[in-house]
């Protein structure tokens, strides 16, 4: 089996019995504040994309590039797509001429021709991604390939009784605007940002324990970020806050913990894999690219200068009556809402600058009021969470009618964010939800899982603690850490106060627990 690292989460599995292209990503996302690291556009796309097979595990735009996908990845290739609650990932793609797709079912196993066989599991709250992840199984001739990317399963047994693993590719690295985008004094968004990069650690060498395949992949990360107001956010400067390590970091703390079986990708390495080794060429030193980082990316950023300005050109429509399109998108969404709009709890401003970020005069305020169902201007009031951010980038979601404004505004890192209290998951969960299909999924998974009740334990130290956690059902009796009265899940770092049963991290998601005599 013949591995060729194509950039991020993508790469290109070739066996004698087909091809296979995953998560293609090329061009800037997220209102051209993402770009591949290390960069990828000058590879031969239209030789990568000549496939037997694409598979594409989600929606996000660092995995889902329409641009690519459209002009450079055969139109015979057959899609492997994940079993999701809604359709939007085959519409999306039969829009951009993809006729062929397999419909897999989740976490079963298809043989396809030649003996190549795949399995997908389907990750479908949510909270996971863009209302969907997923990770992709692949076995041929004895030898088995996951491509967990950015994925977070509960468990990975289901990969591993299928028999040993040689190849195992996940994230490592951050992929969200925590802590950074906070207004938080400096010292405190290190202190925050040095706990998220140590759990994202904590998380990746789990998994890879779990899984105990031959070689490991660090992928799906970091970005870079080359626009000048966002470029604080590479990780250049020695700041141990710094949520976006790179690979090259990823070599050097899995030693820290033992790990000998890390393989590095750049776009155009090549790892041939057998059932007893690996080898692999780079069409550079690994330690001689990562030392030079910060040059790299300085010239990248001169280079890619003139695409963001471009993409900037775009996105102002003064026309729009931005207060007035709002009430007509979201306030019938309110209405319908339940769950979201209960567990948000009162109302969201958006302040809106004459700038494409957090920077220049405030000339607008809004608030989405949850409670009252309606959008309105803001009141002089109290509010949960407060978004900054560039009016134009608002207009421009409303003209291409965003339906998700996480995967665009707020994985763009171009906003900042202030709020009352803790973490409250349902303010980003309905504005990734602004479509009658996505909300009335959102609404229906939120009404089955209140309903359910976990009944069994396990035992955490002094405590027994329902064995699922409240958030996204972590297995706690592997996920799970107690330190005194407190539990942390360290899949998404939630944390619980065990005497009281109280989610600390979030609004809801309460605990049961029980002290051991």
């Amino acid at each position: 089996m013949r591995i060729t690292g194509t950039g991020h989460a993508s790469m290109r599995i070739d066996t004698a019995a087909g091809s296979i292209l995953c998560d293609p990503w090329v061009n800037p996302a997220y209102f051209a504040s993402w770009f591949p690291f290390p960069d990828n556009s000058l590879l031969d796309w239209k030789a990568l994309g000549d496939v037997d097979y694409l598979y594409v595990s989600h929606l996000h735009r660092d995995h889902f590039d329409a641009k690519n996908l459209k002009e450079n990845i055969s139109k015979k290739a057959t899609v492997l797509l994940p079993e999701y609650p809604t359709s939007q990932l085959e519409d999306e793609l039969r829009e951009l001429g993809f006729t062929k797709f397999l419909r897999t079912k989740s976490n079963q196993v298809h043989e396809l021709d030649g003996g190549l066989k795949v399995m997908i599991q389907a990750l479908i709250s949510p909270t996971d991604g863009p209302i969907g992840d997923s990770s992709l199984w692949i076995e041929h001739d004895g030898i088995r390939v996951l491509n967990q990317n950015d994925a977070r399963p509960t468990d990975l047994s289901i990969f591993a009784e299928l028999g040993h693993v040689h190849a195992h590719m996940l994230q490592f690295s951050g992929a969200i605007w925590y802590p950074m985008v906070y207004e938080l004094p400096e010292s405190a968004k290190t202190a925050f940002g040095k706990q998220k990069r140590d759990r994202q650690f904590d998380r990746t060498w789990r998994y890879i324990d779990d899984l105990k395949a031959d070689h490991v992949f660090p992928i799906a990360g970091p970005p870079c970020f080359l626009d000048d107001e966002l470029w604080q956010f590479n990780d250049i400067f020695g700041d141990e806050g710094n949520i976006f390590p790179d690979q090259g970091v990823f070599l050097e703390e899995y030693a820290k913990v033992g790990g000998t079986n890390g393989i590095v990708l750049l776009p155009g390495s090549v790892t041939e894999l057998s059932e007893k080794a690996a080898t692999t060429e780079h069409p550079t030193p690994i330690d001689e690219f990562f030392a030079n980082k910060q040059a790299y990316l300085e010239e990248m950023r001169e280079r890619k200068a003139p695409i963001i300005e471009a993409e900037k050109a775009s996105w102002r429509h003064p026309e729009i009556d931005v207060l007035g399109e709002l009430k007509k998108r979201i306030e019938p969404l309110l209405e319908e809402s339940i769950y979201m709009a209960q567990g948000v709890g009162g109302p969201v401003r958006f302040d809106l600058t004459d700038s494409f970020g957090t920077t220049g005069e405030i000339v607008e305020s809004i608030v989405v009021d949850f409670p009252g169902k309606q959008v309105r201007p803001y009141a002089d009031e109290k509010v949960r969470y407060r978004f900054k951010t560039g009016r134009a980038l608002i207009e421009h979601l409303i003209f291409i009618d965003e339906g998700d404004w996480v995967n665009s505004l707020f994985l763009s890192c171009r906003f900042s964010a202030a709020r009352i209290g803790q973490y409250n998951e349902f303010v980003y969960a309905f504005f990734k939800c602004l479509s009658e299909e996505r909300l009335q999924y959102a609404e229906g998974w939120y009404d089955e899982h209140e309903k359910e009740v976990e009944a069994e334990d396990t035992q955490l130290g002094d405590w027994t603690v329902q064995r699922r956690c409240p958030h996204l059902k972590a297995d706690l009796s592997r996920f799970g850490i107690v330190d005194g009265n407190t539990l942390t899940c360290q899949l998404h770092g939630w944390k619980f106060d065990l005497p009281s049963g109280r989610c600390l991290t979030s609004v809801g998601h309460k605990i049961r627990a029980e002290k051991n005599e």
